[in-house]
């Protein structure tokens, strides 16, 4: 498994280059700044030509119900506004059924033959990577993208940037890690701040906190 830093970019890519498609996806409930904050050094170090923002349908991992797909459509389309190279990808929200990773790869593939794919995730998503569907099969596909923040530790339950993915050992594949600021951010911690009435606007753009206030989102506890 080859593993390398994505802290600045290489240079200028030959203009015969394959694409260079990055998937981002989450429940984005709601998307806040360190997700903008994690596009941006996507695009920049891996030298993104396209980066979709994917938000999920039916999760099949998450305990508490997500805000309809509607509203977390809109918010990424408001989030991700200013990056040029973002795509607001629904595929997953017309979905029928759970909606896994490996299957939005596996279209994007099909629909863009040849080109290089990498899927961001965050340094507490590659814990339990093991536990996605087909997480071999994920690696065959795409090049795994780590977010990890400064300073980051390798100590008992934390992310180790020695072994990103502990427990899967997949021939040929190759994972790169990007560096993020630090930011603590967390879509938990803008509804509890919304459900207390409380404001969350220095966690999340400025459009995006104006559309929780007009639609009234996560006044209760989620």
């Amino acid at each position: 498994m080859g593993l390398s830093a994505a802290a600045t970019p290489r240079g200028p890519r030959p203009p015969a280059a394959p694409p260079r498609i990055g998937v981002f996806g989450g429940a984005f409930d709601p998307p806040h700044d360190a997700h903008v904050a994690l596009a941006r050094a996507a695009i920049a170090q891996l030298q993104l030509d396209r980066l979709h923002i994917v938000p999920t349908g039916d999760a099949w991992h998450k305990v508490r119900p997500l805000s309809p797909g509607v509203h977390r459509l809109a918010m990424c389309r408001l989030a991700f506004a200013e990056l040029p190279q973002v795509v607001v990808d629904e595929r997953e929200l017309r979905r029928d059924g759970p909606t896994y990773t490996i299957d939005t790869l596996r279209e994007l593939q099909a629909e863009n033959p040849g080109a290089e794919l990498f899927l961001q995730i965050g340094a507490d998503q590659a814990l339990s990577f093991h536990s996605w569907r087909q997480p071999e099969a994920i690696l065959r596909i795409a090049t795994l993208s780590i977010a990890i923040r400064p300073h980051a530790t390798a100590t008992a339950g934390a992310f180790n940037p020695d072994d990103p993915l502990p427990g899967l050992s997949v021939e040929g594949a190759s994972v790169r890690l990007l560096n993020l600021p630090a930011m603590s951010h967390s879509a938990t911690e803008v509804r509890r701040r919304m459900a207390a009435g409380l404001s969350a606007d220095h966690l999340v753009p400025a459009l995006v906190a104006g559309y929780i206030a007009e639609h009234h989102l996560y006044q209760n506890p989620r």
